[in-house]
């Protein structure tokens, strides 16, 4: 055999080798590939699955910070409302917890005719404009007489550094009647 036959040879033996190769990358392409989209579609799924729950407890939050901040908010115009001497606090919250808001800055303001205004300062000239939410001044009414004038609250007897562990059963009972009829008297409005 020449030469030209031998590189002719192997150039033909090149090429089926070449050929064989490629045609086996093909294949173990095509073999692999539902494998990698499988996995593919999976990891989206849980992608998308933790989006949904992140987003979940985002709204969850907001939520809870809403009202946390609600409570707040009611519970600070409860406070001054009480503090101001309101006889009626919820009544009196109803009427004026659309009004007051919290600001940027976090402080409570309230629309007023003046504009806005600071809390205190709009509890006070609404109480001022309504004061059927405060305390009747004068006690006492139509049909009550000096004749009917409520008892003087008793002396208390009891003193509170007498309470301790230990002590004696009747020292116990005395100043639990002590406390049952203050409780009562307290109660009745004596």
């Amino acid at each position: 055999m020449d030469e030209e036959q031998v590189q002719g040879q192997n150039e033909g033996v090149r090429a089926i080798v070449k050929d064989t190769i490629e045609e086996f990358l093909r294949k173990e392409h095509a073999r692999n590939e539902p494998a990698y989209k499988n996995e593919l579609a999976e990891e989206k799924k849980k992608r998308e699955q933790l989006e949904r729950r992140l987003n979940e407890l985002v709204a969850e939050n907001q939520r809870s910070r809403q009202m946390a901040e609600e409570a707040d908010r009611g519970a600070t115009i409860r406070s001054e409302l009480q503090r101001l001497g309101v006889s009626k606090v919820d009544i009196a919250f109803k009427a004026v917890k659309d009004d007051i808001f919290r600001a940027e800055d976090g402080r409570l303001l309230a629309r007023g005719d003046a504009g806005e205004v600071g809390v205190k300062e709009y509890l006070s000239h609404f109480l001022n404009e309504n004061p059927e939410f405060l305390p009747a001044r004068i006690q006492g009414g139509s049909g009550i007489t000096a004749g009917h004038k409520a008892p003087a609250p008793a002396v208390v007897v009891s003193d509170l550094d007498k309470i301790r562990p230990g002590m004696s059963p009747e020292e116990a009972d005395r100043i639990r009647q002590d406390i049952l009829r203050i409780t009562s008297q307290s109660l009745r409005g004596i």
